[in-house]
């Protein structure tokens, strides 16, 4: 009797994962670009202040500097970090003000497929809870889109 019931706790425990692939807590890939996320917004706040840079950098100082001194290097990145911050605040309570979805999938594969394919209607922050794991839609240093496990 212990057996039988030992072994159905183990075929409840485990279900019926043969024909599915198990989903394991890594990063996953969705683009290697989010451009176009519903959820990025419409601004780049690193490429505007490398462009704020430059524009600066390439201006006459205010009196009595001359261009190009270590002055005028201070001056244009105090003048564009100021910028830059005010920026990513601004875009941090657009997301904060953004309504969640949460999205779920049987699977990785139809997960990163929708997701890639319907990269407009997804936000960055977005829950999708993919074979009973959760994950959050990301972006990463280099500009990706990420799938991105939700540790509670």
């Amino acid at each position: 009797m212990r057996g039988c019931a030992l072994l159905v706790a183990l075929a409840l425990c485990t279900g019926c994962g043969h024909a599915q692939r198990p989903v394991h807590a890594r990063t996953y890939v969705i683009s290697e670009d989010a451009q176009g996320v519903g959820g990025s917004g419409t601004r780049d706040c690193h490429q505007e202040q490398i462009q704020c840079f430059d524009k600066c950098w390439n201006s006459t100082p205010p009196y009595p500097h001359r261009k190009g001194d270590g002055w005028h290097h201070a001056y244009c990145t105090r003048t564009c970090l100021a910028d830059y911050v005010k920026c990513v605040q601004e875009q941090e309570e657009e997301e904060r003000n953004r309504p969640r979805h949460t999205l779920e999938f049987p699977d990785v594969d139809r997960a990163l497929s929708w997701l890639g394919e319907h990269k407009a209607e997804v936000a960055v922050g977005t829950v999708v809870i993919v074979a009973g794991v959760a994950f959050i839609v990301a972006t990463g240093g280099s500009g990706a889109l990420l799938l991105v496990p939700l540790v509670l």
